[in-house]
């Protein structure tokens, strides 16, 4: 094994920070640790906040990005969950393992409080790491701990998501991507907005039912009460935050379930009046990604049933700039790769 591997890091600059390929001492895992050959990684919104420094986080010389998977290199004294060779993935939080959340695991998201994945070896906690699909290669895996488990938490751990109930996703990011792909596998009718036309039919080829292009429908939640049979969906993906939650309360039906997942609005209160909450009986989860416990019910799930994420675009590692650049001008569908390995 080399002494030295590489990593990007962030680097202040202005107001912002700005990714630096760097070099770092490599050595063995300590107790209750496991190194990881990253293999590939791939990047969350979540990464551009970081990075633009939008959420007010200081993160100098920390290595990006939550979501890499690879190969187990080594593994630390009396580590026995995790053997050399495991094809594994990192947990967002190091430390959620099971149940309800703690405040306490903010100290441990990869890429944030903590090293992420844009490097050549990962040093994990030995029970921060989850066994990857067979079904699915390096690239495909690394796509699941933020994106993929946030999709599920939100419908499946928090929504209950049962089969024949209706899914509303916003855009065609990976979160809403990968919700699309879970509902349509359980037989559950999706709508997806995009103002995009071809991105629309990408989601129609991945089987959403109706589609919204919110430039044609500027009041889209009206479009989708009336694609709904004036009943609403069942369950809504929101990934807009303040700008968008007002038309996603528009479009509940009574009794469902408002996944809040992120802030692409914005981090501002929203305009709109909560009242519809209460009018129709419905609720509303903060999601942020999911536990261990949750990422292996998500990997069983994607293994049974073939699921396969879907990739706008790969990069390779020198290219990781190229990569946040690409990511931030949204043209995206699905999730945005960097390979890092040579099985990458």
């Amino acid at each position: 094994m080399n002494s030295t591997m590489r990593a990007w890091h962030l680097v202040p600059d202005g107001q912002a920070f700005r990714l630096e390929l760097t070099t770092r001492p490599l050595s063995l895992p300590g107790p209750g640790r496991v190194l990881v050959k990253v293999q590939a990684a791939s990047l969350n919104y979540r990464d551009l906040i970081i990075q633009k420094k939008l959420a007010g986080r200081e993160a100098a010389g920390r290595i990006p990005l939550s979501d890499g998977a690879g190969e187990v290199v080594a593994v630390g004294p009396d580590v026995k969950r995790v053997q050399v060779g495991d094809r594994v993935a990192g947990c967002f939080f190091q430390t959620w393992l099971s149940g309800r959340f703690d405040m306490r695991h903010h100290q441990h998201d990869l890429g944030g409080t903590i090293d992420g994945m844009l490097c050549e070896y990962a040093d994990l906690s030995a029970e921060g790491v989850v066994p990857i699909p067979r079904t699915l290669n390096y690239a495909e895996a690394a796509c699941l701990p933020c994106a993929g488990l946030t999709a599920w938490y939100a419908l499946m751990t928090r929504g209950e998501l049962r089969p024949g109930e209706t899914v509303l996703v916003l855009g065609t990011g990976g979160v809403s991507m990968f919700a699309l792909q879970l509902a349509v596998s359980l037989g559950c009718p999706v709508t997806a907005i995009s103002s995009s036309e071809d991105k629309l039919r990408r989601c129609r080829d991945l089987g959403a039912t109706h589609t919204v292009n919110y430039r044609d429908f500027p009041d889209w939640d009206r479009e989708v009460w009336r694609l709904s049979g004036m009943r609403g969906v069942d369950h809504v993906v929101e990934v807009g935050g303040p700008g968008t939650l007002g038309k996603s309360l528009g479009c509940i039906a009574p009794g469902g379930h408002i996944a809040l997942v992120g802030v692409l609005t914005g981090f501002g209160a929203p305009a709109a009046s909560l009242f519809p909450l209460v009018g129709r009986n419905a609720r509303i989860s903060g999601i942020y990604v999911g536990s261990r416990e949750d990422f292996l019910d998500l990997g069983r799930f994607v293994e049974v049933q073939g699921l396969k994420p879907v990739i706008d675009r790969t990069f390779a590692f020198d290219q990781a700039p190229e990569a946040f650049r690409w990511l931030e001008g949204r043209q995206h569908v699905g999730k945005v790769v960097i390979r890092i390995g040579s099985q990458g």
